[in-house]
Parts: structure tokens; C-alpha cells; sequence
């Protein structure tokens, strides 16, 4: 038996495939399973997360959405229930502006504790695409509601998004664990606040990546593994994404790639 999953997200398409032996041929066993440790259960976990994310970006955003910092002024120390009231009478103004525009706002994000302190937002937002600029309109949200509040105007930082990799790096950056120096300075929170800065949130209006899986009982793997995949009419393969290996809590080999549409834009970088 042979499995292949299939992720449609626009402007890529991921593949997976899991089957016995090295090359899934007919006859071929699994490999000798594993009781898996916990810190392998944990590097697993987080990589299913990273996952995620990333599927969920490359579905939702594109390259000219804006990923963003919102600050507060240096020396500033908040409780966490401030800034997440803050948080949300930014997504409310803001959410209200792209319905008079029109379009819905779609955003992931996650509040975090600087190596020195210092409370941040950050926020992966879609761009209005009219006369309205959304770096703009976040930004005097921002400073209105910091200043209403605390009497000192915060500030936003803007990069344009990048799709080099799959967004593998912010993925990577919206799931990751706090460093050292990150705990020590959440263990001057209350417990209960800790976890608001060790997680990512997202707009509910979000798609989410789900699969398309096809079973296969005759045919094998060994002709992709082989020779490399070949891209569908209008894609090419991303070839940082091909990957393989063994599953090594179930036995199973795994073999997966991403290919991309060639209107894409950075494809002359994705192609290395």
C-alpha cells in the first residue's frame, strides 16, 4: 500500500508519499520500529507545527503582505492582559477598515519577551490592495492607542513578505521556543500569562491546508525516487524541498517535494 498526500495552496503544491522498504516495490517490508523518546516526540511535534504554519502562509499570503513588529516605547513594561487588550483594539479598528475597503483581514500572530524585556507583537497581515496603504492605517492605529494608554506612542516596523524556501524561516519563527534568556525574562510573569507569549493566534477567516490522499496497492515509488520529480504543466519543482527518509516511529519511508507555479514571484531564487 502506498500513500500520497497532496496539498493544493495556490500558488504551490506539496506532495507526500509513505510507503514500505526503500523504493515502496511490491514486497518490500518497513523498517523495524521505534519507541520514539520524548525529546524525538518533541523535535516531531515541532516540526508538524512549523508545518502548519507554513501551508497556512503560503495558502493565505503572498509575497507583497506585510509581516510587522508592533512596538512599544523602550523601558516599557506591560502586563500581559494589557498588551492583549491592546492587541485587540488594534484588529478591531484595523478590521473595520478593510470592511469599509471592502476585503477581509487575515492576519497570524504572536506577542513576545525580548532577550531584554521588552513586550512585542508580531503580525502577519494581508495588504489592502486600493488607495488604502496598511502600513499607514496600522501605524496611527498603533500610536493612538499606545498613547491613549500608556502616554508614550509606540511604533510599527514593516517587511514585505518573501517567498524564498516556502516561508519556512517565518514558519519557523511563529512556532520556535523561547530561548534562555526569553524564560528568564517570562518567569517575572504570573504562570498564567506565561503561555500568551509561547504561541501563535490566527484570524479564524483563514484556509486551512488539508490533503488530498490517494491510496495506491500496484504502483511504486522508485521511478520519482530515482529519477526526481517531474513538474505538472505550469509548475516547477522546488528542489530545497526534495526530501526522503524513514519514518523511524512507524517504519515507514517517506519521500516529498513542493513544485510552484512559474508566474511565482521569486521563482529565479526558489530554483536554486
Amino acid at each position: 500500500m502506498y500513500t500520497r498526500l497532496k496539498y493544493d495552496l495556490g500558488k504551490a503544491v506539496e506532495y507526500e508519499y509513505h510507503f514500505k522498504g526503500n523504493y515502496g516495490a511490491p514486497g518490500e517490508k518497513r523498517g523495524r520500529r521505534k519507541k520514539p523518546t520524548p525529546e524525538q516526540i518533541e523535535k516531531q511535534n515541532q516540526w508538524n507545527k512549523e508545518t502548519l504554519v507554513r501551508r497556512t502562509i503560503l495558502l493565505n499570503f503572498d509575497e507583497d503582505d506585510l509581516w510587522i513588529c508592533l512596538k512599544y516605547p523602550k523601558g516599557t513594561r506591560l502586563p500581559a492582559e494589557t498588551v492583549k487588550a491592546h492587541w485587540r483594539q488594534l484588529r478591531i479598528k484595523t478590521s473595520k477598515a478593510y470592511k469599509k475597503a471592502e476585503e477581509m483581514l487575515k492576519f497570524i500572530y504572536r506577542m513576545e519577551v525580548s532577550k531584554a524585556g521588552g513586550i512585542h507583537i508580531h503580525m502577519l497581515v494581508n495588504r489592502l490592495r486600493g488607495e488604502i496603504q496598511t502600513d499607514k492605517l496600522i501605524s496611527q492605529y498603533w500610536k493612538e492607542i499606545t498613547s491613549e494608554s500608556i502616554g508614550k506612542a509606540g511604533h510599527v516596523n514593516y517587511t514585505p513578505l518573501y517567498e524564498s524556501g516556502g516561508y519556512e524561516a517565518l514558519a519557523q519563527y511563529l512556532t520556535k521556543k523561547p530561548g534562555q534568556e526569553e524564560y528568564e525574562q517570562l518567569s517575572l510573569f504570573p504562570e498564567a500569562e506565561r503561555k500568551d507569549f509561547i504561541r501563535y493566534s490566527t484570524s479564524r477567516n483563514l484556509k486551512r491546508p488539508v490533503p488530498e490522499k490517494k491510496e495506491y496497492r500496484r504502483w511504486t515509488v522508485r521511478k520519482l525516487i530515482e529519477e526526481g520529480p517531474k513538474p505538472a504543466p505550469g509548475y516547477f519543482i522546488d528542489k530545497n524541498s526534495i526530501k526522503k527518509g524513514v519514518n523511524r516511529y512507524t517504519g515507514m519511508s517517506w519521500y516529498r517535494y513542493r513544485e510552484v507555479k512559474l508566474d511565482t514571484l521569486g521563482k529565479e531564487k526558489m530554483r536554486e
